[in-house]
């Protein structure tokens, strides 16, 4: 299996019980997430040989953060040690009409005041075959941005693959640049590119008529949608989009659509009702599809294992999917009654 290298910033996410909304009641939830973590954890229980790279504080919380990585079998020895905190979100969690809600705490983390020759990336990528980031990294701070396209760069002059999940953040894009001022120059590094309509729509300015709060699946918008993609990004071979149907919090309807040249494939689609989370889905997907890339000859059965991943994933309180490669499988092989397994 390829060793996979995933760099962005965890962070302490804080929800209320069950649906509540924040601070119905005098009590939060504390567990670890975000973006690339996210991938970092999946990977591993995949199977992979996986490192993640970020800046943490050297306190207490930024002990508990990596060891909460190494509790899923991923290296932490390339997290760099430094500056004044740990970046925090809130996770309100909706239902029915009420729409879940996420509030950033992430001004003056450790990662986004970060700059360009804090980490040694020669190092830090020795021995990797993939490298992983996405757009919420970028989104922090002008020197994070800086700090993300240096490492794909040098991903990129060390030979290994790179995929750049667009992850678009209005919230977080606050230190004046635009995702598309910004974006492009980091996606022109990838091979992998992931994301769903409003990611490439808000971060690269690729255009598609879809109303991003519907999310109704039309595929011939995303056929055109992708190829305009790769028409603008020729360095990319490879270029996937979720497909999120909304009908409330509690019910989806979950697909894909995956772009190789000529070659367009449409994935299989999950009704997905009484949903858990949400949140980690996306990171989901792209952790099944560079897992499914990687040990199927086909593209067809990759997308579907990342899709299969990501539908499973809705089914798991916080921002890790704590699934296995069996567990998808049997997802895709039918299995979905949901059965007492004895």
């Amino acid at each position: 299996m390829k060793k996979i290298a995933t760099f962005g910033e965890i962070m302490l996410r804080l929800s209320p019980p069950a649906k509540e909304r924040l601070f119905q009641s005098p009590s939060l939830t504390a567990r670890f997430g975000g973006g690339e973590a996210n991938v970092a954890v999946s990977l591993a229980l995949f199977g992979h040989e996986v490192r993640h790279i970020s800046v943490v504080p050297e306190n207490e919380l930024g002990d508990a953060a990596c060891a909460e990585l190494r509790r899923w079998k991923v290296d932490t020895m390339y997290i760099l040690r430094q500056g004044r905190r740990l970046g925090i979100y809130f996770a309100e969690t909706g239902a029915n009409q009420r729409p879940s809600k996420v509030i950033y705490d992430r001004e003056c983390s450790a990662l986004a005041e970060a700059r360009p020759g804090d980490i040694n990336w020669g190092k830090a990528l020795t021995g990797v075959d993939w490298f992983h980031v996405t757009g919420i990294t970028p989104a922090l701070s002008e020197t994070s941005a800086k700090l993300t396209l240096e490492a794909a760069r040098k991903a990129k002059d060390m030979g290994m693959t790179v995929s750049v999940d667009l992850n678009y953040r209005n919230k977080l894009w606050k230190y004046g640049k635009t995702a598309p001022e910004v974006m492009p120059a980091v996606f022109r590094l990838a091979d992998v590119g992931m994301g769903n309509e409003e990611d490439y729509q808000k971060s690269l300015g690729i255009a598609a008529p879809v109303d991003v709060e519907k999310g109704q699946l039309d595929v011939a918008i995303y056929e055109k949608m992708t190829a305009a993609v790769c028409e603008a990004f020729p360095n990319l071979s490879l270029v996937a989009v979720t497909l999120r149907e909304s009908r409330s919090v509690d019910h989806v309807r979950w697909s894909a659509v995956l772009r190789r040249g000529e070659s367009f494939i449409i994935g299989t689609c999950h009704d997905i009702a009484d949903i858990v989370d949400r949140i980690g889905a996306g990171d989901a997907f792209a952790a099944g599809l560079i897992h499914g890339l990687d040990i199927f000859a086909d593209d067809e059965r990759a997308l579907n294992f990342a899709i299969a991943s990501s539908c499973l994933k809705h089914s798991i309180p916080g921002d890790f999917n704590l699934v296995t490669e069996g567990d998808v499988l049997a997802l895709m092989k039918g299995e979905k009654s949901g059965r007492i397994q004895r």
